[in-house]
């Protein structure tokens, strides 16, 4: 594994799982989702909110590079405790913050519980059934995101 850290919450065979469920997931949507996983804020980074480093996250992996603005970034702050849904400008022009906010709650439980695959297992197949439905896959859709998740130190 990339960097230690993520085995506090996280075994290779559960990012493996992880992966696979995003795989799944797209293959029923044009929507494209992926996991971030940071250890720490960087120097750079001390004075911002934790949706601003979420947002640079966003841009740094592409997500708004997709040609409907279909990406959904799940982006986790750990050594803080903290999470961020961001959508990209298709999917938050027909995704409420009232969806983001009651998967961002049930993740929470799931998270103080300890249960970290689940809330984000969970996260993922909750963000699969809306994508489905706001955009369904395509003839001619294909993948344009890495389904991997991204560690980072």
């Amino acid at each position: 594994m990339k960097f230690r850290f993520v085995n506090k919450i996280l075994s290779k065979e559960d990012i493996l799982e992880i992966e696979n469920k995003i795989k799944e997931i797209e293959k029923n949507t044009s929507g494209e989702i992926r996991l971030c996983i940071k250890n720490k804020r960087n120097y750079l980074q001390r004075n911002m909110t934790s949706r601003a480093i979420a947002l640079d996250e966003f841009y740094k992996l592409g997500m708004d590079k997709t040609k409907e603005g279909t990406g959904v970034l799940i982006f986790i702050l750990l050594a803080e405790r903290i999470f961020e849904i961001v959508g990209d400008y298709g999917i938050n022009s027909k995704v409420s913050q009232e969806f983001w906010d009651s998967i961002a709650e049930q993740m929470s439980i799931e998270f103080k519980n300890k249960n970290f695959k689940k809330g984000i297992i969970y996260c993922l197949e909750e963000i699969g059934k809306k994508l489905q439905v706001e955009f369904p896959r395509k003839e001619n859709d294909i993948n344009e995101l890495s389904d991997s998740v991204s560690i980072e130190n």
